[in-house]
């Protein structure tokens, strides 16, 4: 389909961010003329100054913001159309004259007296940054000199190639095979990989399996070294700056503390039986004498799919999340009709799914639906993100408006989760209820515990470097190999395939990253339970979170909604969940 071809309302209005292209343009120049802060520059002692300096930046980083999002929903709407590409790359040439531009900032502004801080902490007129203070404040001991700052920002380009290798050699030179699908000969893609990990036919998962990690195998030695060079770097950044670990130093950015890292690892630990049960069960449902980790991602409940038209899903989204209540139901309508989303896959567009916003403007979504269970989910999923933007954009000053990443998946798991109790709750069918306990076990599966999994390696790859181990395929391998027996036991065959999986983790060179989709979907979990067994109070509390934007640290915030990351509390509740979860998917399917 062509875009021209799609009926309007179910195109987003790009019209309500920027009328059109000619005013971008306008736009554009207009922020481009604003880069020069060299007048603030030495004169940050100033309350007066330091204040106008905040206002300014936050002015310029709204416009700078509008821009981007604009180029990059356009870039979207086609990939081929070499204008928006453009414009995407000339703003990220301004976002680079921006940061260098503003780059004395922090380096001039620790330099000053904890007692100069204390007395803009107690100014109501810097009240909108406060927080920002607080980090600046405790981050004193990590911040280099301006002179130290500037040879750092010159090795970054360097440093950061890690990255970019690897995307070319997974994206562009990865020798990928062709493979055959009913008789036709298909070029093997990442995409296609997905997709025929799920398929019925044995022979078809394993042949894609074998050739997908055959090509990683005949690279090993590069990809190797290449994240080698990316932990070392991670090492160097880490001791640069001052902190005693890789961990600490990415922590200390998310502000957030060690023990939440340790208490993710040490609680699903203690789950490690219920997985392993899970396992066996995917073995015996199956019927295999030996089961493989192609056979992990095929569904053990068929004809469960419910295809709906796209109105219909959303309809059923806006109704599974009536316990929010008849506001967030409104938002939702408002969504609808007055077209935050995209709806339809046509030519050109980016695949997938994505929400995206900025503070003075409503959210927007980018789908590309198609009549199947996953979709309807993903809607709630996009539009959980959606709301958190809206309510946090609604309730906080521009300066705090932008969530952590750390929390940036919690709102759209807790939907995905609210409309999955009340779907299951509403079925009399059996199969449906199998497939959606299914569903919710393996969002568990792959969310929870396979990204803490990623997330020990990360840690043991990190500390080996950190004490003077180089890392190579060999040792890569086998600590990948451990983890893997470790948490998926013995119902599952460990090949030499999936001991190198390590090698096409594109996450792995966002170092420390993965964590916080497990930590996301605990916190979701958690929030869900409150909400469907305390009702109005907790409610009240998860809105309190979704409203707070980026006003004080992460964990904080997730207690606002009565989730306490720095306990084991919730991490044990979600192991217990996975584990009720399995028993009645058992009892439905007559296993145990």
């Amino acid at each position: 389909m062509k875009r021209q071809d799609v009926e309007k309302n179910r195109t987003w209005a790009i019209e309500d961010l920027c009328p059109s292209d000619e005013e971008w343009e306008r736009l554009f120049g207009e922020a481009e003329a604003k880069i020069d802060f060299s007048s603030y520059e030495g004169k940050l002692s100033d309350k007066k100054i330091l204040l106008k300096f905040f206002k300014a930046t936050d002015e310029l980083d709204e416009e700078i913001s509008r821009l981007a999002v604009y180029a990059n929903m356009r870039h979207d709407e086609d990939t081929a159309v070499a204008k928006y590409t453009s414009c995407n790359a000339r703003v990220g040439m301004l976002i680079s004259n921006y940061s260098q531009a503003t780059s004395f900032f922090e380096s001039e502004l620790t330099s000053l007296s904890d007692e100069y801080f204390d007395e803009l902490l107690s100014d109501k007129d810097f009240s909108d940054y406060d927080y920002s203070l607080k980090k600046l404040k405790a981050g004193k001991a990590h911040v280099l000199t301006a002179a130290e700052e500037k040879i750092v920002a010159l090795s970054s380009e360097t440093l950061g190639s890690f990255y970019e290798i690897f995307g070319m050699l997974d994206n562009a030179d990865l020798p990928l095979p062709m493979i055959s699908i009913n008789g036709e000969e298909t070029k093997l893609t990442h995409g296609l990989y997905g997709v025929l990990l799920k398929d019925d036919n044995r022979d078809l998962r394993r042949e894609a399996y074998e050739k997908y990690y055959a090509t990683y195998d005949s690279l090993i030695n590069t990809l190797a070294a290449n994240y080698y060079g990316n932990v070392r770097k991670d090492v160097f950044s880490a001791r640069v700056y001052k902190f005693d670990s890789c961990l600490s130093a990415a922590l200390f950015r998310e502000d957030v503390k060690p023990c939440v890292y340790e208490n993710l690892l040490k609680s699903v630990e203690k789950g490690f039986s219920a997985l392993h049960r899970y396992v066996a069960d995917r073995k015996k449902i199956l019927g295999l004498d030996k089961l493989y980790f192609y056979d992990m991602y095929v569904s053990l409940v068929e004809n469960a799919e419910m295809k709906l038209s796209y109105d219909e899903a959303y309809d059923l989204v806006v109704e599974g999340l009536g316990v929010l209540g008849k506001d967030y139901q409104t938002l939702l309508r408002r969504a609808h009709d007055e077209r935050w989303i995209d709806v339809e896959e046509t030519e050109g567009k980016r695949s997938g799914a994505y929400s995206i916003g900025i503070k003075g403007y409503h959210p927007y979504v980018l789908l590309n639906y198609k009549p199947a269970t996953n979709e309807i989910f993903t809607i709630a999923h996009e539009m959980g993100h959606s709301l958190h933007t809206y309510f946090s954009s609604e309730n906080q000053p521009y300066h705090k408006s932008d969530y952590k990443i750390f929390v940036a998946e919690v709102a759209s798991t807790v939907n995905e989760v609210l409309l999955l109790k009340y779907l299951y709750g509403k079925s009399d069918d059996v199969t449906l209820k199998k497939y959606l306990l299914n569903y919710y076990l393996e969002m568990i599966r792959t969310t929870l515990f396979r990204q803490t999994m990623f997330a020990e390696f990360e840690y043991e790859a990190h500390s080996a470097v950190e004490s003077g181990t180089p890392l190579t395929k060999d040792n890569l391998s086998d600590m990948y190999a451990t983890l893997g027996k470790k948490y998926y036991g013995d119902a599952v065959e460990h090949d030499h395939n999936i001991s190198i999986e390590w090698a096409r983790i594109p996450h792995f060179y966002r170092s420390f990253y993965v964590y916080k989709y497990a930590t996301g979907i605990t916190a979701a979990m958690n929030i869900v339970g409150r909400i469907l067994t305390e009702g109005d109070k907790a409610i009240k509390d998860y809105f309190a979170f979704l409203s707070s934007g980026d006003s004080a640290d992460p964990v904080s915030l997730l207690r606002l909604a009565g989730v306490d990351l720095e306990t084991e509390a919730p991490f044990e509740y979600a192991m217990k969940e996975f584990e009720d979860t399995l028993s009645e998917f058992e009892r439905l399917s007559g296993i145990g």
